[in-house]
């Protein structure tokens, strides 16, 4: 049986199956395997993690540990209370109308992030007027209506990862910054700050930054400057707002004081920190890479409840759920008639009614005329079950997004 136990039960003689680390970026530690030895538990002492997953079938169990089920289902039940909260309303634009405007912006964006990054790998200055226009650009959309540009940010490459990220995470902190209510400038400088908060990774060497395999520790702390690298560079850009330099520079601090480059500690950490990196998260864990298999949307947000309070500001957490949805654009559902739809749009009034798109048929076990569907107009009778994992019907989310 799969138990989380805290990190203070964990003994030699236990096998771990899960560190619950995924919060920590990169691979630099292996996830799984037995403890043989004190030198290991004190290695994973120095981690920064709170809980710990254990495999009793493997070694040892634990009086204290609770089992992943239970973990799982609690999530369940709290991302539920969350989703009982919505956003406030707005008027939007329609979804076909936006998507043309997502798609352009969408390109444009990861064309610009990879000739700045480029331009500054060569010696030469950021130039932010296109950076200022791009960011304007993306803040329209989010605010006519922020669900075509969160679908383009499922259909991605693992292979463009760097890119992507940093186009994605831009998206996520304007639908965020959004539903907190910050003014155009300062929503506009987080958005910066999003789309140029890796730019320390140009100064990262690329037998580190590309590298396949898990990280060695001496590694990792190479990875690791890259926070402090972008804070350099972006602190000597002429022009740059304050608060974008914020965004960039604390994605990676946490609320226990695990982060980098500085370990702050809650309060320490801006606002727009904890913000920015609650969504550097979610897009990392949801994101496959070349070494990691991504979450579904839901596991993700159930992982942020999880490491909530220890990690990451509780509160924004919920926020940050919220304005997502209980399913996020993206997220693969089970309906009450069998079939299998795709969130492609979400619905501000009720988080459990969003639009999905259906193209295969459970109980039949085959593929179905693909079909967009607005579970909350009035006739509709099918509702969501649950959210499933794509991979357990071998289904590919992504054709049917855009």
């Amino acid at each position: 049986m799969i138990k989380r136990i805290p990190l203070s039960a964990l003994r030699v003689g236990m096998y771990i199956s899960d560190l619950n680390n995924d919060w920590i970026p990169h691979n630099n530690n292996r996830r799984k395997g037995f403890i043989r030895n004190e030198e290991t538990l004190e290695k994973i002492g120095r981690l920064g993690v709170q809980t710990v997953y254990i495999d009793t079938s493997r070694g040892l169990d634990s009086p204290e540990g609770v089992p992943a089920t239970a973990i799982d289902q609690a999530n369940e039940e709290r991302l539920s209370r969350v989703a009982e909260e919505p956003p406030e309303p707005f008027r939007r634009a329609a979804m076909s109308e936006e998507m043309d405007a997502a798609i352009a912006i969408h390109q444009q964006a990861q064309g610009l992030v990879g000739n700045v990054m480029q331009n500054v790998k060569l010696g030469k200055a950021i130039d932010l007027a296109p950076v200022h226009e791009l960011a304007a650009s993306l803040q329209g959309s989010i605010f006519r209506n922020h669900n075509a540009l969160a679908c383009l940010g499922r259909i991605r490459e693992k292979d463009n990862y760097l890119l992507e990220h940093s186009v994605n995470l831009s998206v996520l902190m304007s639908i965020f910054g959004k539903s907190v209510g910050h003014s155009n400038d300062v929503l506009h400088q987080t958005i910066v700050g999003a789309l140029l908060h890796d730019i320390g990774k140009i100064l990262t060497p690329d037998n580190v930054l590309h590298k396949p395999g898990r990280l060695t520790a001496e590694e990792f702390e190479v990875m690791k400057q890259h926070a402090a690298h972008s804070h350099s560079i972006l602190a000597t850009t002429h022009g740059i707002g304050e608060l974008s330099v914020l965004t960039a520079a604390e994605h990676h601090e946490r609320m226990d004081g695990t982060g980098y480059p500085k370990g702050l500690k809650g309060e320490e950490i801006s606002v727009y920190g904890r913000m920015v990196a609650i969504a550097d998260v979610y897009d990392a864990i949801t994101s496959d890479r070349v070494y990691h298999k991504g979450m579904t949307p839901t596991q993700g947000l159930k992982k942020l409840l999880e490491w909530s309070g220890d990690h990451l500001d509780p509160k924004l957490v919920r926020q940050f759920i919220r304005c997502l949805g209980m399913y996020p654009v993206g997220s693969m559902v089970l309906l009450e008639s069998g079939r299998l739809g795709v969130v492609v749009e979400g619905n501000e009034d009720d988080q459990r009614l969003p639009v999905v798109r259906v193209m295969y048929h459970t109980r039949f076990r085959m593929p179905i005329t693909v079909e967009t569907i607005d579970l909350s107009k009035p006739g509709v009778q099918d509702r969501i079950l649950r959210a499933v994992d794509p991979d357990d019907y071998r289904l590919d989310t992504r054709r049917f997004l855009a």
